[in-house]
């Protein structure tokens, strides 16, 4: 059974809206990453229990929270960043979840990020500690030009910290923008037996924005058949950046959010894959 979330800052600053869409689709899952233009890294504890007793009054939970960790060159300020994780597993303690989203750094200034995996694999370590010190867990994202953007690094991540505060979150679209085939060079290549958790957006070459699951070249029908082989069960988070999709957030608007929406349960029935 797939659980659909949504990263219902892509409908909308307003939680009020962000609620309205997606109670309108059936979806009572958000991954909070932003309310009211304020990412989930600084706002306030008083503001984030506010924010929670909105959702639950309405029926809403927080399966994880989207922050922005490990977006950061390794020539930067990592105590301070280390401070950001602490405060952000208050935050996510506040929203009543335990999972959140996270990265594994840029290169430094003028360099290249695999010729750092030391560093990045300390940092990685320190961090991971962290969590589980807070009794949280870190989801790692695949993404362009991080040190885990291809499927190779993303495993030599979780060879290396092996640690139940660290698993792994698959974004089939974001490994496109890599040139691969999130089916046949990723999912096949062993991220199917480390993938813990999904984003879903698709991607056409050569465009700057994406298209709802299925309608690009991420190859969602192909994974979605073997997670129904293997009667797969866990959360899928809409993020569909068909508007806008930047370095830290993306943007749909509530007409293009739906049509995601539309087109992931599309992928889901054809595949015969439950959902809720």
């Amino acid at each position: 059974m797939i659980t659909i979330s949504a990263f219902a800052d892509e409908i909308g600053p307003d939680l009020k809206l962000q609620m309205d869409v997606c109670q309108s689709l059936g979806i009572r899952c958000i991954d909070v990453r932003a309310i009211d233009g304020v990412n989930v890294s600084r706002m306030k504890v008083s503001h984030v229990r506010d924010y929670s007793k909105q959702m639950q009054d309405r029926g809403f939970s927080v399966p994880c929270i989207g922050s922005p960790l490990g977006k950061i060159r390794l020539d930067e300020d990592f105590d301070a960043h280390l401070d950001m994780l602490k405060h952000t597993c208050d935050v996510a303690a506040a929203f009543g979840t335990a999972n959140i989203r996270m990265f594994s750094f840029y290169a430094p200034r003028g360099g290249k990020i695999a010729e750092h995996r030391g560093e990045v694999m300390d940092r990685l370590a320190a961090m991971v500690r962290q969590a589980e010190a807070a009794g949280m867990v870190l989801y790692h994202e695949n993404e362009r030009d991080i040190y885990g953007d291809t499927p190779e690094r993303v495993k030599d991540i979780f060879a290396t910290i092996r640690s139940p505060h660290l698993k792994f979150l698959y974004d089939p679209g974001n490994l496109t923008v890599e040139g691969l085939a999130p089916y046949d060079d990723g999912w096949k290549k062993g991220l199917d037996q480390i993938t813990e958790y999904l984003h879903i957006k698709d991607k056409l070459p050569g465009e700057a924005v994406f298209v709802p699951a299925g309608e690009g070249v991420a190859q969602f029908a192909e994974i979605f058949q073997d997670l129904k082989e293997r009667n797969w069960s866990g959360y899928a988070t809409l993020e569909p950046h068909m508007k806008a999709a930047g370095r830290y957030s993306g943007f749909s608007g509530p007409e293009m959010f739906v049509k995601a929406a539309e087109g992931f349960k599309r992928i889901c029935d054809r595949a015969g894959v439950q959902y809720q």
